[in-house]
């Protein structure tokens, strides 16, 4: 049966994910608990990369971590809430925004010159406060059995035209879509991004996140949806089971439908292990610790300098996503206009 789009799957989607402690210096608890010894990560990114960065780092520098994890929103809410008393020495997302909420409230410490030099310039914003570590392209994922190739929409926006209704899928509740919406309203602007998400709200079937859209455009429920393009690869590397009846469609051409969203890492302002949380920063964006994310096998870009990211990707720079400013995108903003689309 195909799912319909509901409150309260959206709401599932978005339930703040509970923060817990894991890697190197954990106590290994349900209560987090800080180690005051350790270099405390707040990371919202997946969880296999976060952990082979710090174990990776600890194994170069002898220094001690320890990994909190959560959701991009809950995790940059939560620091926020936390302000100057926040235990935390670093900050990593899966999307910017979440970094941007933390910038908005003046909580980060402008990265070292020497870790920005890792990264090429579009990589890091004029503040300085932050800085790409890692990076996620935009993608259509398509059934062949259920649409030719010649019938996918030329730009994601054609996806509010009434002949997609009940035709295409994605995760509106999760992080991942809200920033793609994000980099919508910068390129696009308020109205016609509130046109396209009241089109979404009215045509679109929802799921509970990027691979149970790509697992219903796969089993045919919808012959086209809008994901990340990491799972795809993730998948297709392995047993195939969610992407066998799929192929993936770059959109190019700067539509917003080829958004680049940026992992972004930062070092709290208030952190008292400010000089190790700098290094940190440093391995991670350096040739060895992008390689490390290579090596993960997240299949997200690696954005260092002269760094390959996996084979089997197109080239970041080949994608021709549309010209937005990572540095600026507003979670808040996009959660008012997806609010008042009735989307959540």
């Amino acid at each position: 049966m195909t799912p319909k789009f509901s409150r309260r799957l959206l709401l599932t989607g978005l339930a703040a994910a509970p923060l817990a402690a894991t890697a190197c210096g954990s106590d290994g608890g349900d209560e987090f608990v800080a180690d005051p010894e350790a270099l405390l990560i707040y990371s919202s990114q997946h969880e296999n990369v976060t952990a082979a960065w710090a174990e990776a780092f600890t194994a170069a520098t002898g220094v001690k971590t320890q990994v909190r994890r959560g959701s991009d929103s809950s995790m940059g809410h939560q620091i926020v809430q936390e302000g100057d008393r926040s235990p935390a020495d670093v900050f990593l997302t899966e999307n910017s925004p979440a970094m941007t909420v933390v910038q908005r409230a003046g909580l980060l410490a402008p990265v070292d010159p020497a870790t920005l030099a890792q990264v090429p310039t579009d990589m890091a914003p004029s503040s300085a406060d932050w800085i790409a570590i890692a990076a996620r392209s935009t993608v259509l994922a398509w059934n062949p059995d259920q649409i030719s190739e010649a019938e996918l929409p030329a730009s994601m926006m054609d996806l509010a035209d009434p002949s997609w209704k009940g035709r295409w899928g994605c995760a509106p509740g999760g992080a991942d879509f809200q920033a793609i919406v994000a980099g919508m309203l910068a390129d696009r602007g308020e109205e016609e991004t509130g046109a396209w998400l009241a089109a979404l709200q009215d045509g679109a079937n929802a799921y509970q996140n990027n691979i149970a859209t790509m697992k219903a455009v796969n089993a045919g429920e919808v012959p086209v949806g809008i994901m990340y393009h990491y799972y795809w690869y993730r998948d297709q590397a392995g047993s195939k089971e969610g992407s066998a009846n799929t192929r993936l469609h770059y959109f190019g051409n700067q539509d917003p439908g080829a958004f680049v969203s940026l992992s972004a890492g930062g070092v709290l302002a208030s952190s008292d292990k400010a000089e190790l949380a700098q290094q940190f920063l440093a391995y991670i964006t350096s040739p060895e610790g992008q390689q490390v994310l290579v090596d993960s096998k997240s299949m997200e870009y690696a954005v260092g300098i002269d760094v390959p990211s996996d084979p089997a990707l197109p080239p970041l720079d080949s994608l021709d996503n549309p010209p937005v400013d990572p540095f600026t995108l507003n979670s808040d903003e996009v959660t008012r206009l997806m609010t008042d689309a009735g989307i959540l």
